[in-house]
């Protein structure tokens, strides 16, 4: 009798079996990867070579943000300070202190220190610190209390959603420019923060402006 079937369909069982064990660990992978604590979590704090104190140098020093990330007024990207900056203190200051190790190698070689990235934004979303500096957002919109953080972590979301939610209102973080990178909140009342709003509303009315003629 003519078989219906050849002789290879046997092992579709098998293979449909191994595809359906396959796609449900590669959707599990995905998945951890996606939503991991580098990607997503508020709160995420990576151990870096350096323990690095920001409540020690932004709030006890009271150092301004834009001495060692000094490229937010004019680039894309908030630059990690050069050993150069650390050592233009650290030349001098706890010198032979064992935590500062790394920076006095990375001095001696001139190999950069290996800090990991906090903040991580998706490859596809273009986030512009310059533009937004500029334009009167404080840091600690995004940052979060960095002057009282012993270690640095992930203070916002960074989602889609959180970013259009003051996208569509940016007035509550919006300051004058010698505050911008001032930690304490301000009062909504002082005349210096309702000329920066009347200043971004303005630039944005500019900027409407260029199209809807």
């Amino acid at each position: 009798m003519r078989t219906l079937f050849p002789p290879w369909t046997n092992k579709l069982r098998a293979l449909l079996a191994a595809g359906v064990i396959g796609g449900a660990v590669y959707l599990v992978t995905v998945v951890t990867l996606g939503f991991s604590p580098k990607a997503t979590d508020v709160g995420y704090r990576p151990k870096q070579p350096v323990p690095f104190s920001h409540a020690l140098h932004a709030g006890d020093l009271g150092l301004d943000c834009r001495y060692c990330h000094n490229t937010v007024e004019r680039a894309a990207h908030a630059a990690v300070p050069a050993t150069e900056t650390c050592m233009a203190c650290h030349a001098r200051i706890h010198d032979e202190s064992r935590k500062l190790a790394p920076v006095r190698e990375s001095w001696a070689t001139g190999k950069p220190v290996p800090w990991k990235k906090v903040h991580d934004l998706p490859d596809y979303a273009y986030f512009d610190h310059s533009a937004h500096v500029l334009a009167g957002v404080g840091c600690v919109s995004c940052h979060g209390r960095i002057d009282q953080m012993e270690v640095v972590h992930q203070d916002e979301p960074l989602s889609m959603g959180w970013c259009l939610d003051c996208h569509r209102d940016p007035t509550p973080h919006l300051r004058p420019p010698e505050l911008v990178t001032a930690m304490e909140p301000l009062d909504p009342r002082d005349p210096r923060v309702e000329a920066a709003r009347v200043a971004a509303g303005d630039r944005a009315s500019e900027d409407c402006s260029t199209c809807h003629r």
